[in-house]
């Protein structure tokens, strides 16, 4: 069998690309959401280029891009936790009416003359903080909005909506800012989230009833990075993220700076240069799904990094703006290949329970490495020369395809992460409620000797999923006296987590349960005791037996 036909065979029913606006909701969402990508871009150009009029200094006009990014750094996780415990809807709704109010003030002192380096990138810093608390919330949403076989080409249509608008806004940003000032570009701005505000105010989503109550906050953020941390393919995915930001962003955080100093271009020339690269990833969101059917995601991956390396290298060294702009139509092409084809993988990798917080996650690390690279690039540019920064983005990409041979990305599975539901919740016999606890879980097996190679490397698995869903202080325990006699046991820290845990369990992880309950050899099946700790002697019996029904037996 042929790598293609391998790597069709590993990848979920795919979607046609733009079949995905037969969804209503999604169609109008995505609508609203182009008008607002619009506005933010013309917004993006309006403040790069205020703020090459307000300093001469390189580094600070790359912390224009550091100021937005920076936000979805810090904030990303705690987004996160809200969009999975909280009404995605109403999250979003704040987010962008508070992004509205900032641009309107920005746009006030814009006019007034107010604006100075520090205080236009407090005021983008604002923006990129109402961004940072959307994001997640508008990630989760889709895989609810649309079927698992859509979320591919949803994910596509999103980037190639943003992007689509990077063909067009840039250039209309570049315009607005040469005709009538930065002032303008930052009430288009404003104007722009009046659409989704209305959109999303409309949407009214089936709320999915809660059984129980939400977690708390600590421990919310707790479990997501538990999650992340015990899921090596998501650790994979979310390290390529980092790599290719840091990377990559080193293009758009100085391109400013080769438009006036090396091209010789005013905002204009600068808006036609974002426009070609915006005009590359609607390609790439067009061909995406093409790709995904023929190619694994490594090899996609690399072509991806090689691809934004070679663009890199040519506008370092291009003195005109025609290879300037066919090196950034590629750049576009690759950008939207990678970042799509990492939140796919994120998203088909993760289950409803955790969605929100685990794509918050990769957002951080992507926007942590664009964060960091805006600041890096900007300094080697004012220290040694814009060329010299631009070469080295471009090895650091080089870099990252190579990270691939050590640690290739994860295919497309069909790994059904939906809730296993076989958990019920036993009849307790002790009156307790359900913050009670600590409950310790014991699982007794009784396993023949030539079957422990096999029950020790399932046991391996076993530890991964308990630890990933909320289990403390696993361990396995062997009988000194019966060595057949094996107990799994852990920890949780009240009754309420240990039904959340059994709960996350998914029908991928059947699997494993199913094969250690084969391997169970005793006379009965699989024991489970739920006890609950006492780590003093109280004087009197704090948790009394249940009173009994008297219509019982």
């Amino acid at each position: 069998m042929s790598s293609s036909a391998k790597a069709r065979r590993q990848m979920p029913n795919s979607t046609p690309t733009l079949a995905v606006f037969r969804n209503r909701t999604f169609r109008s969402l995505w609508i609203a959401t182009l008008a607002s990508n619009f506005g933010g871009l013309v917004q993006s150009v309006g403040a790069a280029w205020t703020m090459t009029n307000l300093t001469d200094s390189q580094s600070m006009v790359a912390l224009v891009q550091t100021s937005v990014t920076l936000p979805i750094m810090v904030f990303s996780l705690t987004a996160g936790v809200f969009a999975d415990n909280f009404d995605r809807r109403k999250i979003m709704l704040w987010a962008q009416c508070f992004m509205c109010a900032v641009s309107i003030v920005l746009a006030f002192l814009a006019y007034e003359g107010f604006l100075t380096p520090w205080l236009l990138l407090s005021f983008t810093f604002l923006i990129g903080c109402g961004t940072a608390m959307h994001n997640p919330s508008w990630q989760a949403s889709v895989g609810d909005i649309v079927s698992r076989e859509e979320l591919p080409a949803a994910v596509s249509v999103n980037s190639m909506g943003f992007n689509l608008m990077r063909s067009v806004g840039p250039a209309a940003g570049g315009a607005i800012v040469a005709i009538a000032g930065a002032a303008a570009a930052f009430a288009v701005n404003a104007m722009s989230y009046v659409a989704i505000i209305a959109a999303l105010f409309h949407w009214h989503p089936d709320q999915a009833p809660r059984r129980l109550p939400r977690e708390m906050f600590v421990g919310a953020f707790a479990a997501g990075l538990r999650y992340v941390a015990m899921s090596p393919n998501l650790l994979r995915v979310i390290a390529r993220g980092f790599i290719f930001g840091l990377s990559a962003i080193a293009c758009q955080a100085l391109l400013p700076l080769v438009v006036r100093d090396q091209l010789a271009g005013g905002a204009l020339v600068y808006g036609i240069l974002l426009g070609a690269f915006g005009f590359g990833a609607v390609l790439a969101a067009l061909a995406n799904a093409r790709l995904r059917e023929r190619f694994h995601n490594e090899v996609i991956t690399r072509f991806g990094f090689l691809g934004f390396a070679i663009s890199t290298a040519t506008i370092a060294l291009s003195p005109h703006a025609i290879p300037s702009a066919l090196a950034l139509l590629l750049s576009g092409f690759c950008w939207v290949l990678c970042l799509s084809l990492f939140n796919v993988t994120v998203q088909l990798s993760t289950p409803r329970w955790v969605v929100g917080r685990v794509i918050a996650l990769y957002q951080t690390s992507v926007f942590a490495g664009m964060a960091g690279g805006s600041w890096l690039w900007g300094a080697v540019s004012d220290n040694v020369g814009l060329t010299i920064a631009l070469l080295a983005a471009a090895g650091v990409l080089v870099f990252g395809l190579f990270v691939g041979f050590l640690a290739p990305l994860p295919d497309s599975s069909e790994m059904n992460l939906a809730p296993l539901n076989r958990f019920r919740e036993p009849p307790l016999q002790l009156d307790i409620t359900q913050r009670s606890g600590p409950i310790m879980v014991l699982v007794d097996y009784r396993i023949s000797q030539q079957n422990v190679p096999r029950f020790l490397e399932l046991m391996g698995k076993r530890r991964r999923i308990r630890i990933r869903d909320g289990a403390q202080q696993w361990a396995l325990l062997r009988d000194l006296e019966d060595p057949d006699n094996w107990t799994e046991t852990y920890h949780v820290p009240t009754w309420v987590e240990y039904i959340r845990h059994n709960e996350r369990r998914t029908q991928a992880d059947a699997e494993v349960t199913d094969a250690l309950t084969a391997l169970h050899e005793g006379p009965e099946p699989v024991r489970v005791h739920r006890m609950i700790e006492r780590q003093t002697v109280p004087m009197r019996d704090d948790t009394p037996r249940k009173p009994r029904d008297p219509q019982a037996g």
